[in-house]
């Protein structure tokens, strides 16, 4: 049967399948917009008649992500009909069997991943979320990729206009031998118009501009947009549901931060109390069992909105990842529940922004250091002219604790708050 067969396909996906001939084929673009389907199967088209005088890799920012975002779809047969039973993969292994060949599967989430693929011969490769590798990693892999006829395909959504592969290879077309496609999410036509309208709602500001519209845009201004103390800063609070956890951002010369985050009864995230010790202002530094001691009778002194209740037990203690002792000292004092937060900034920052723009995340006038924080939390200009999306490191404590909250516990709110959507790239 002929690859574009296997499921139904947007007049720009068969275009792109058929036109991805290139040295290095590239589709970029909005979230949900089929870029990856279509890349997929330009890839399987590819390795069922690659060059045999060479090897072939798929990469991913690491092994789970590229089984993840590539591999589950190409074995689901509900995805790909009778092509799936063509992928034979275990998760984490380091080979897969596709089109009866061999495959390496390759993590490279910084610069040292660059060794990994130095000193092959490649055939063919495939690259889930170009922006997301190290550049002297994607470089190493088109130097690699010497064998007559060999062939690279990639996907990635838009990041901040200057970054290396937009810079160095989209916009360099001739010098690189790259045949490039756009897509936004319009351009797939097999979407649910209710879901492709919530998805548009879920997005504020620069992640709308990437995430649906598909634009290589900078960031610029304040990191959350959406924010309005007026509508987001809350006196009273719904009973809560469940105690998520508490959120640290750890600081000893730097402010430590430490919120409370709970699940309201009306489906809203909120952050009901905050506690912060700023040694600077205080002139007096605290130790790690003196932080865990302060959080201890913190959360037993915080009302239980709408109770009687004296008291809260989160069910996680989420704590910035790199403050180990610390984590330490709360195992030793007995806390049940520590976990080191989710950091993914980017990650972190836009579920934020998500909450705050459907209002499902309020803040009680408590959490005063939060509240100060938000409005002038904004984007690094200097990292913006490297290619780089980052907030500045300047009063971001509580904004941390919040993002490392929210994000580390997205598992347990998500399916509650129904007007977010998990989105796939």
């Amino acid at each position: 049967m002929s690859l574009l067969d296997a499921l139904p396909l947007s007049r720009k996906q068969v275009i792109s399948i058929v036109e991805a001939d290139a040295r290095i084929n590239a589709w970029e673009g909005s979230v949900r917009s089929g870029k990856t389907i279509a890349s997929l199967l330009a890839w399987l088209a590819f390795v069922a008649t690659a060059p045999t005088g060479g090897e072939l890799v798929m990469v991913g920012r690491t092994r789970d992500s590229l089984y993840r975002n590539v591999i589950a779809p190409l074995t689901n047969p509900d995805i790909f009909g009778p092509l799936a039973t063509q992928i034979s993969y275990n998760n984490g292994a380091p080979i897969a069997y596709i089109m009866g060949r061999a495959v390496h599967m390759v993590g490279a989430n910084d610069a040292k991943a660059e060794p990994k693929i130095r000193g092959m011969t490649c055939a063919g490769g495939y690259v889930d979320e170009a922006t997301t590798l190290p550049k002297t990693f994607f470089d190493q892999l088109v130097a690699r990729c010497s064998v007559k006829g060999a062939k690279i395909f990639t996907t990635t959504n838009p990041d901040n206009p200057s970054h290396w592969f937009r810079r160095d290879y989209l916009k360099r077309p001739a010098e690189t031998r790259l045949r490039s496609w756009h897509f936004t999410l319009d351009d797939n036509p097999f979407l649910d118009p209710d879901y492709v309208a919530s998805l548009k709602s879920t997005y504020v500001g620069l992640f709308y501009r990437r995430n649906i519209l598909g634009h290589w845009v900078q960031a610029e201004g304040a990191i959350y947009e959406a924010f309005d103390e007026t509508r987001h800063v809350v006196q009273d609070i719904p009973q809560i549901s469940r105690w998520l956890c508490d959120s640290i951002d750890y600081g000893t010369t730097n402010p430590y931060a430490d919120l409370l985050i709970g699940l309201g009864v009306d489906q809203r995230l909120y952050v009901v109390s905050e506690y912060r010790w700023d040694s600077r202002a205080q002139r007096r530094k605290k130790t790690d069992a003196e932080y865990s001691q302060e959080r201890r009778r913190w959360l037993a002194s915080v009302s239980q909105p709408q109770t009687n209740v004296l008291g809260v037990q989160p069910e996680w203690t989420v704590v910035d990842p790199s403050a180990a002792s610390y984590i330490e000292q709360l195992h030793r004092d007995g806390v049940t529940g520590v976990t080191p937060a989710e950091n993914t900034v980017l990650d972190g920052i836009r579920t934020v922004s998500s909450l705050f723009a459907a209002d499902r995340l309020r803040v009680h006038p408590s959490a005063a250091g939060l509240i100060e924080e938000l409005p002038g939390y904004s984007w690094d200009d200097e990292a913006a002219e490297k290619g780089e999306d980052k907030p500045i490191k300047v009063d971001d404590h509580s904004c941390d604790a919040l993002r490392y909250g929210v994000r580390t516990t997205e598992a347990l709110w998500r399916p509650h708050i129904p007007t977010l959507l998990e989105v796939a790239a």
